[in-house]
């Protein structure tokens, strides 16, 4: 194994150390107690005042995989909410999770959604982002649009435009995207581009997009669950097996992206 990619792979595993601490609670929102959702309860006061990152499940459902993204990101400095749309199912299969995404009501995720970023900020978050992988970076993009308490919001291999309107959403958005993502008009490179092009042409001065070299969709996922080697992955889905060069390129400029936009409190409202 080469320097670089020991350097890397101890690197992953202090983070995962540390974020392993940081505990999730199940705790239910709106009128109806109807929208679960995961957070990371405030110890004492001054956590409830921390900036806060909602965190989007892709099709499978809210797994582990997800659960150790949002670890991470409050292990950084944020109080984290994971929404689960799916109401407690987990697709085991790629049928089963299709299944669950294509019975999905999206306007209606969104609202959920936004009705999390509420919570957050009636109970005392200064500031609010979004991220979501997949299907979660879809409902990320029309959260953001969507919800006066989202700050800014990162997609990551997932774009629905029938859930925002280019010319209207002028908070800060960072995309991530795979250069070798074949789901055209939803996460293949180009259509990462075209939403960065798109936004900054509609006068968004603060949309970017990344696209790495050598990963496809789902390359932040570090496990190759439900499968159980990347091989049987590529196989079945033709994702190109993880790269931890490429997420930790991802989350480095994730992470730098929320603490401009959420932790510096004195740049201008958007």
């Amino acid at each position: 194994m080469s320097p670089l990619r020991v350097a890397t792979c101890l690197v992953v595993a202090a983070i995962q150390a540390a974020s392993a601490a940081v505990e999730l609670q199940e705790i239910r929102l709106g009128s109806k107690q109807d929208i679960p959702v995961l957070v990371s309860p405030a110890a004492h006061e001054a956590e409830e005042e921390k900036p806060a990152v909602i965190v989007i499940q892709e099709w499978w459902g809210v797994t582990d995989g997800i659960k150790d993204k949002a670890q991470r990101i409050a292990a950084n400095g944020y109080r984290v909410l994971i929404p689960d749309v799916y109401k407690g199912k987990v697709g085991v299969n790629k049928e089963e999770a299709s299944h669950l995404m294509g019975e999905l009501d999206f306007q209606n995720a969104v609202k959920e959604i936004s009705t999390a970023a509420a919570y957050l900020k009636q109970s005392g978050a200064p500031h609010v982002g979004v991220v979501g992988f997949c299907m979660g970076g879809a409902l990320a993009l029309g959260s953001l649009a969507a919800s006066p308490d989202i700050d800014a919001g990162a997609p990551f291999y997932g774009l629905n435009r029938g859930l925002f309107d280019v010319k209207t959403l002028m908070k800060p958005v960072q995309g991530h995207f795979g250069a070798e993502d074949t789901m055209e008009g939803f996460s293949d490179p180009l259509t990462g581009r075209k939403l960065a092009q798109d936004l900054t042409r509609a006068g968004n001065e603060h949309a970017e997009a990344y696209v790495y070299e050598d990963v496809g969709h789902a390359f932040m996922n570090d496990s190759p669950a439900p499968w159980k080697t990347f091989d049987a992955r590529q196989k079945e889905m033709g994702f190109p097996p993880y790269r931890a060069d490429r997420a930790e390129m991802a989350w480095t400029r994730l992470l730098s992206f929320f603490d401009l936009w959420l932790k510096s409190y004195e740049h201008v409202e958007l």
